[in-house]
């Protein structure tokens, strides 16, 4: 007898329907699954065979089948453990789906016809029977919807992601029984999952262990940081040990603005993708801070694999990647950012598939002026030789720093700021004034796809930014004495009109270009690109 459950394959964030055939005859037991499964899925035999006895179900003696149709698209991932087993259920009679008959569509042909209406599954089955978490929950759910299914069964812990896709039934499910019984009345009497409310879980108030005013001083430090947050600019920051760079690097996502509904899906189905959502959340809410060792490989950093997964730049996708000690990290990790901070995803190609993962990041970069980190400080000589400093710093390549739109020195703290008692202004204060001038961004940007100044592109630059005339001399002046590159002139723009809309003014004035020109070219002491 034959019998299909629909489910869904992800590649990367895209889901591609997948239809689980079951086909039990009489003859020399065997069970085999074909349809290009990988390492996971040829184990669900084991898993399915005894997850099916523990729940009191009979297993076949008898020569089983499944295919995973399309059989030209690779499936990874335990995900297809529980509609293998259902499937063998229905084909074995011991489940009768309201409804089903002789006369459903039947051929390759009538694949979206059969499929849509149906109630699709995923779950990774225990030997008991019982239905754990996969990843991707909400990336399977949104595929699902497109593909026509109007029901997904799936493991109760990955019940609230799921459930933020409109127009889909989501059935929870702790065990194979429970799967079964939803399966076998069409979901009618089931229990379905409520759609988590957004709004509230939006405006949660965010985590006060660390705030703004925790940081003494350095006022012009504050304002540069401002400035880059505001604009989504890539940052370098440069000073010796304990000046505060990390410090300031991690109190960042405090003061960006909140995520709405659409940026947060986004980084939710990243992360869920990846096994980082926390079992039961609905929603990342969080703008996040990534901030990996300097050894990491550059797959973890850009991401990559036999199986593509995202890497530290997307699971930092509308959030900060903070990478501290910058030259140290490896060559080939530095320079797989280039493509990435350019264009704002990562495309991962391999023999049969190509992957895209987003990579909106504002990236936080912080490093000494020299390796033993005094070079310039007021308080202690610096002890590299000339050599040594050179070739520290030529560990970051021209083409990187030309991406990054400023660079901020983060002096040594004098004794009367170290001692100050008087606290600076808060995260909430700063996040408004980021929020306001982001909005101005977004009201500027409508249509344009992108969402902060950072992101414009040059017929952006042309079309929308403003340049009064002296603004526009001095940049042009800055471009033949300073010998900077067109992409370095364009950011300067972008920073410069981030200055103007923090101050909410209608066009670019001199002192806006002065300003950005200051925080990319403040002299000597780092490299310039």
């Amino acid at each position: 007898m034959l019998a299909s459950v629909p489910s869904e394959a992800l590649t990367g964030l895209e889901g591609h329907a997948v239809d689980v055939e079951a086909d039990v005859v009489a003859a020399a037991p065997s069970f085999s699954i074909v349809g290009l499964p990988g390492a996971a899925v040829q184990e669900s035999r084991e898993r399915v065979r005894a997850a099916i006895v523990n729940s009191s179900y009979e297993f076949p003696s008898r020569r089983i089948t499944v295919n995973l149709a399309p059989a030209d698209l690779r499936k990874e991932g335990p995900s297809f453990d529980l509609p293998v087993a259902l499937a063998l259920l229905q084909a074995t009679g011991q489940v009768r789906r309201r409804g089903a008959g002789t006369d459903e569509p039947r051929g390759r042909c009538a694949d979206d016809e059969r499929r849509r209406g149906r109630i699709a599954a995923v779950g990774e089955l225990g030997l008991d029977g019982s239905v754990r978490s996969v990843t991707g929950a909400l990336a399977i759910a949104e595929g699902l919807r497109r593909h026509g299914a109007t029901g997904l069964v799936l493991p109760a812990a990955n019940a609230s992601e799921a459930a933020l896709v409109a127009g889909l039934d989501v059935y929870p499910v702790r065990d194979l029984r429970e799967a079964a019984a939803v399966l076998a009345a069409d979901g009618d009497g089931a229990g379905r999952a409520a759609a988590p409310d957004v709004a509230d879980l939006l405006s949660a108030p965010p985590p006060d262990d660390t705030d703004w005013s925790d940081i003494a001083g350095q006022s012009q430090v504050k304002r540069a940081l401002e400035v880059a947050v505001a604009g989504a600019h890539n940052v370098l920051l440069s000073g010796p040990p304990g000046a505060g760079k990390t410090m300031f690097a991690r109190r960042l996502p405090g003061v960006m603005p909140p995520l709405t509904l659409d940026e947060a899906i986004a980084v939710t189905r990243v992360h869920s993708v990846a096994g980082l959502l926390p079992a039961g959340a609905a929603l990342v809410t969080r703008r996040a801070l990534r901030a990996p060792h300097h050894t990491i490989s550059s797959v973890g950093l850009v991401g990559g694999g036999a199986t593509p997964r995202p890497g530290e730049v997307s699971l930092a996708h509308l959030g900060v990647l903070f990478l501290d000690e910058f030259p140290e990290f490896g060559m080939s990790a530095l320079e797989g950012l280039r493509q990435p901070l350019e264009d704002g995803d990562v495309t991962i190609s391999r023999a049969l598939t190509s992957v895209c993962f987003p990579a909106r990041i504002m990236l936080v970069a912080a490093m000494n002026p020299c390796p033993c980190g005094y070079l310039g400080d007021r308080e202690r000589a610096c002890a590299c030789p000339a050599f040594r400093v050179r070739q520290y710093r030529s560990r970051l390549s021209g083409p990187l720093l030309d991406r990054i739109d400023l660079r901020i020195e983060v002096p040594r703290l004098a004794p009367d700021e170290r001692r100050r008692l008087d606290l600076d202004e808060t995260s909430a204060v700063v996040r408004a004034r980021v929020t306001a001038a982001r909005e101005r961004q977004l009201a500027r940007l409508r249509g344009t796809g992108a969402y902060a100044n950072a992101h414009m592109t040059v017929r952006h630059l042309r079309r929308l930014c403003r340049l009064e005339p002296d603004a526009v001399s001095l940049l042009d002046r800055a471009y033949e004495r300073l010998r900077i590159s067109a992409r370095a002139c364009d950011r300067v723009v972008k920073v410069a009109q981030t200055i103007a809309d923090l101050e909410g003014a209608a066009s670019i004035t001199v002192a806006h270009v002065g300003e950005s020109l200051s925080y990319r070219f403040h002299g000597d002491d780092l490299p310039l690109g």
